[in-house]
């Protein structure tokens, strides 16, 4: 069995429809799926069961989990980067994630963990996923603060160098559809494009930077999901791993593949930047791959042209946009 926390959000449902994929449906998946749209994400995909997050939480405290259980991928926190309860985000993303770990290592169980790059913040310390970039980082809000704790938690109690905890930078990808404001441009924007709207980017603020032209390390969901896949068939690697595609490309780069994958004109708005980004913005990030090579992960990701292309025409453009049933 595989118990894949966050199942029903975007990344989760993906790797259980990787999981899928590679044949495997006893899946145990957690979730917290109240009245949201993430339900829609579970009907392509086969799981022997699903617990709600307190439920789950409960059984761990009480040491009623299966005893059949191979892996771990914990993909379960809130990813809102406004998130303003901090006390719900150190008990759902900081004390739950350390409770699943220790129960984990405990039981000899592969454990990956999602973190983020926004634990990088501004990138004053570079993108490297070293410990020692790790110890010294200061993230922008207090979602990137609350996965850069855990992190943090994991070098302190020499547990880091036992799990794999996964920084993902700009992932865009079929599921998405339930995130509202924390969906991809590129979900964001289809419909506006379909009735004839441009896509609007922000105005650059920053002297380096024109408009549109600040960096984002664009990452495809379904290149992410291979990584993770192949990490649990190598526990031996561990660490603080970065997920990304290893090259920065602009806003403007992005919606021209938008447009491209459409087969439409560019069409292109520029706005001012809202006052509350002002100061919080990321206008650089690249993850910084070497650790693929070091141990050699295989795993080939799609270029952002390519990924785009496969997201627009194979899902966002068909009557189903899910990801498709396997098998």
């Amino acid at each position: 069995m595989y118990i894949v926390t966050g199942g029903a959000g975007f990344i989760g449902s993906v790797m259980v429809w990787k999981l899928n994929q590679m044949g495997i449906d006893d899946i145990l998946i957690v979730d917290n799926l109240a009245s949201t749209e993430k339900w829609k994400n579970l009907v392509n995909r086969k799981f022997t069961e699903y617990l709600h997050r307190d439920v789950f939480r409960r059984m761990m405290e009480e040491d009623r989990l299966p005893e059949n259980i191979e892996g771990i991928v914990h993909m379960g926190a809130c990813s809102s980067t406004t998130e303003r309860d901090v006390d719900f985000l150190m008990g759902n993303n900081v004390n739950y994630s350390k409770m699943l770990c220790r129960l984990a290592m405990e039981k000899g169980i592969r454990f990956i963990n999602a973190s983020s790059a926004a634990t990088y913040g501004a990138g004053e310390q570079g993108f490297s996923d070293s410990v020692e970039t790790a110890l010294g980082l200061k993230p922008l809000n207090a979602y990137g603060w609350s996965k850069q704790l855990f992190d943090l938690w994991a070098i302190r109690e020499k547990r880091i160098n036992s799990i794999a905890s996964v920084k993902f930078f700009n992932v865009y990808g079929p599921n998405e559809y339930h995130k509202g404001d924390m969906r991809s441009v590129i979900c964001k924007v289809f419909a506006d494009i379909q009735n004839g709207l441009p896509i609007r980017l922000f105005k650059s603020d920053h002297p380096d930077y024109g408009d549109g032209e600040s960096l984002r390390d664009f990452v495809y969901v379904k290149d992410c999901v291979n990584v993770l896949w192949w990490l649990l068939q190598h526990p031996e690697v561990n660490g603080i791993l970065n997920i990304g595609s290893g090259k920065a490309r602009s806003w403007n780069d992005l919606a021209k593949a938008v447009y491209a994958a459409m087969e439409l004109p560019v069409n292109i708005e520029y706005f001012d930047m809202p006052a509350s980004l002002k100061g919080k913005y990321q206008y650089f990030t690249e993850a910084v791959m070497d650790w693929k090579a070091k141990v050699g992960c295989d795993v080939q990701f799609h270029t952002l042209e390519e990924g785009v292309a496969d997201y627009v025409r194979n899902y966002m453009m068909q009557d189903d946009p899910y990801l498709e049933q396997v098998g």
